[in-house]
């Protein structure tokens, strides 16, 4: 039997007997390598969908003005996973989605790699559409995943330290002088 990365193992059996509207939809994933996005959308297929919707966040070069050399994400892993399986299965109901993915990069992302990705299918465009703007402004609101910018003047940024539990801010002040919070 074969394992796939976001659905688990494959087996034609069991497959078969999943419902011809539906594909199979995977558990959300943490990963520190980089993400698959044409995996991602795939894993949502689906025979009645309409419309597959891959929503890509990647990290850019420019914020604010200043230059960006990479981000780190840091994450309370089980609190983060069980978080996204929440929305994932909310999504699925409210946006009557035959399939949903979410991927979310831990550790160091480079300029122009993947952060995150979230894939939706539906049989109508504008739910799937709707559905992955969604995802991701929860994701950003409610899931304890925190990103840090290291600019190239030297600077580490924490930018969601509102939601950063206490013990975050002193753990990773470890930049002295040039660490900062956002």
């Amino acid at each position: 039997m074969q394992h796939h990365p976001l659905t688990g193992p494959a087996n034609t059996v069991a497959a078969a007997k999943l419902s011809e509207k539906q594909a199979p939809t995977g558990k959300p994933m943490l990963v520190r390598h980089a993400i698959d996005s044409q995996a991602v959308l795939a894993s949502v297929a689906a025979d009645n969908a309409g419309a597959s919707v891959l929503f890509v966040g990647t990290t850019r070069g420019l914020t604010s003005g200043v230059a960006t050399l990479s981000l780190e994400y840091e994450a309370h892993e089980m609190m983060a996973s069980d978080c996204l399986a929440k929305l994932q299965a909310e999504a699925l109901t409210r946006f009557e989605l035959l399939g949903c993915a979410i991927v979310h990069r831990l550790g160091a992302v480079a300029v122009g790699a993947i952060s995150v990705a979230i894939a939706t299918s539906a049989p109508h465009r504008r739910n799937a559409l709707r559905a992955a703007e969604w995802l991701m402004d929860r994701i950003k609101q409610e899931v304890p995943i925190w990103k840090c910018e290291q600019g190239a003047d030297g600077v580490r940024l924490w930018v969601h330290p509102a939601s950063m539990p206490q013990s975050c801010l002193t753990m990773t002040a470890s930049g002295g002088e040039h660490e900062q919070y956002r």
